[in-house]
């Protein structure tokens, strides 16, 4: 969900994404992924923004991970391949803060092979810049702040202020989930209106997500529950496999925990 949000953010505001880490307000496109890729490519936490000179690859990560070095080479070698003339910056932006000293790591090394890409901790960063930039606002809350809860209430006035009403709302959802990485659910709340955010359409294809989850969850529990009666009844587990469309493996374990339910 949080990648979701960075990616939406990054697209939707790419001038401010543009002028933050480029030190240019240059306006930028999307580059799918798949333009890149002669395999799969891992898809679900970076961006692709390009210009006429250059490529920006963001990676937004909410933890550590020992792969990223490798990835970030990976993918500067894809971009050279489709784009040998344009210019590539890659960061990778950490959001939560970690002792782990993988979100220190900046390079790839192999024989005769050195790659070099930039790395951001968000909690390290000033908070001003971040609530002087509409695209940036959201992450605010994850910054060097004393007090994340008047951070957000600076949000919240900012966001009121807006004359655009979808921006206001995208924004409002986006502050409202990014700062679920740093603050409870009550908090934001209190601070953050939820008629204002509910207008938004990323906040409106999470929201479906999560419905059509709980619908699936829902029909999978009464899957379920149909294969115990079945297992009470003594019936097949193959035949039970067949009626229900779940695999032998999981009708065993159940069959499993439905003998020791009994044996107690």
């Amino acid at each position: 969900m949080y990648d979701n949000v960075c990616k939406f953010l990054a697209e939707r505001f790419s001038r401010d994404f543009a002028n933050w880490l480029l030190n240019e307000p240059i306006e930028l496109t999307e580059l799918k992924p798949t333009e890149l890729s002669l395999n799969p490519i891992r898809a679900d936490s970076l961006i692709f923004l390009q210009s006429e000179e250059v490529v920006l690859h963001i990676e937004f990560q909410t933890s550590p991970d020992e792969d990223i070095p490798f990835r970030m080479t990976d993918y500067r070698l894809r971009v050279y391949r489709r784009y040998p003339n344009k210019e590539m910056y890659q960061v990778v932006i950490y959001l939560k803060p970690t002792n782990s000293e993988l979100v220190y790591q900046n390079t790839f090394e192999l024989t005769n092979l050195r790659h070099q890409f930039n790395v951001i901790r968000l909690w390290e960063q000033a908070t001003d810049s971040f609530l002087n930039n509409s695209g940036l606002l959201p992450f605010a809350v994850l910054t060097r702040t004393d007090n994340p809860r008047e951070t957000l209430t600076q949000i919240a006035a900012i966001i009121d202020s807006m004359p655009n009403k979808q921006q206001q709302s995208d924004i409002s959802a986006s502050a409202a989930i990014l700062s679920g990485l740093k603050l409870d659910q009550d908090s934001i709340k209190r601070i953050l209106r939820s008629d204002i955010m509910k207008e938004s359409v990323m906040y409106q294809e999470i929201f479906h997500e999560g419905e059509v989850k709980g619908e699936k969850e829902g029909e999978q529990k009464a899957t379920r529950n149909i294969a115990l009666n079945m297992l009470r009844n003594s019936m097949n587990m193959e035949d039970i496999a067949k009626l229900t469309g779940l695999r032998l493996q999981e009708i065993e374990q159940l069959n499993s925990s439905l003998n020791t339910e009994e044996s107690n």
